[in-house]
């Protein structure tokens, strides 16, 4: 959950009679529990979209991460695919303030979505590389009001296949994996992306070893 946030249009409203607690939604939900199933049912039939519309050669954009927030989140909030106005921060930490958010994403439109996609890498250490780069990057920016997270994995999703790996399976990101992956995020800040790698080859390592059990089914 957000801890801090500074009012900025819409983006800073919450849905009256949710105390606070629910972002002003399109479909007038005020419980949280309500809200997040929303989210996760839009998600899949988001993944549905994204799967068929982005193709195993497609060099990602920022443009396109935009239209994955807005194939997710478009139904629920009416900033779906937007930058966010608003300087959030969680567990103690301070995302980039809002106003460098459109820099930050061309910066890293420009390294790591164009050096890492397509991911047509075969060596799982390299996928799992390229995939802690453009993941940690995409987290410490946190582009949208709400939802980095999930697109973020989506994303990482949609290169796993690029690099011919099934579905990703993320389990190991978390559970006891959480600490983990908070702390693979904080060493991205220096550049050090050698903890969310080897997060993301236990990840791999999984998607593998559930593929094989639900091929062997």
């Amino acid at each position: 959950m957000v801890t801090r946030y500074d009012p900025a249009g819409l983006q800073g409203e919450f849905e009256p009679g949710s105390r606070s607690r629910v972002l002003r939604n399109l479909l007038g939900i005020r419980r949280v529990r309500d809200i997040h199933a929303a989210e996760s049912e839009a998600l899949v039939l988001a993944q549905r979209q994204a799967l068929e519309h982005f193709s195993e050669n497609h060099r990602f954009t920022v443009a396109d991460v935009c239209l994955l927030h807005r194939m997710w989140l478009g139904p629920i909030y009416a900033w779906a695919g937007e930058y966010r106005s608003v300087n959030i921060g969680k567990g103690g930490f301070q995302f980039a303030h809002a106003q460098r958010v459109p820099d930050l994403m061309a910066e890293w439109q420009r390294g790591p979505l164009a050096q890492h996609t397509p991911c047509r890498l075969t060596d799982p250490t390299q996928v799992a590389r390229a995939l802690a780069v453009v993941h940690g990057e995409l987290i410490l920016i946190h582009p949208f009001r709400e939802g980095n997270g999930r697109v973020a994995r989506l994303l990482a999703l949609l290169m796993g296949l690029q690099a011919g790996l099934p579905p990703m399976d993320f389990s190991p990101l978390e559970g006891r994996g959480k600490a983990a992956y908070i702390a693979g995020i904080h060493a991205a800040l220096d550049r050090d992306y050698q903890p969310l790698a080897l997060l993301f080859t236990r990840v791999i390592v999984r998607t593998w070893k559930r593929h094989a059990a639900s091929s062997a089914g």
